[in-house]
């Protein structure tokens, strides 16, 4: 009777054993899984926030406003009347 009880307590602990295993195997999954998500959602929210510049940036583009504004900061150009500010750096 003595054997009967010690196997079975062999199985149970075994059995317990492994399932405590893949219960810390599946919570260390789930926590990489989370933080893999966690970066996602960041760098989502970036590209969105990108998006939305680059959507203000092409309706502005559109306007006349803003080509003067690059004509006069890249091509340095100025209008009939002006007197040119040169800015050294």
């Amino acid at each position: 009777m003595k054997k009967k009880f010690r196997f079975k307590r062999i199985i149970f602990i075994a059995a317990l054993l492994y399932v405590s295993y893949v219960l810390i195997g599946t919570q260390i999954s789930i926590a990489k899984i989370n933080s893999e998500i966690k970066v996602k959602n960041q760098e989502l929210s970036k590209a969105k926030d990108k998006n939305l510049k680059l959507q203000d940036e092409i309706k502005m583009s559109k306007t006349d406003a803003y080509i003067e504004k690059l004509a006069r900061e890249r091509l340095q150009m100025i209008k009939e009347g002006e007197t040119p500010v040169i800015n050294k750096k």
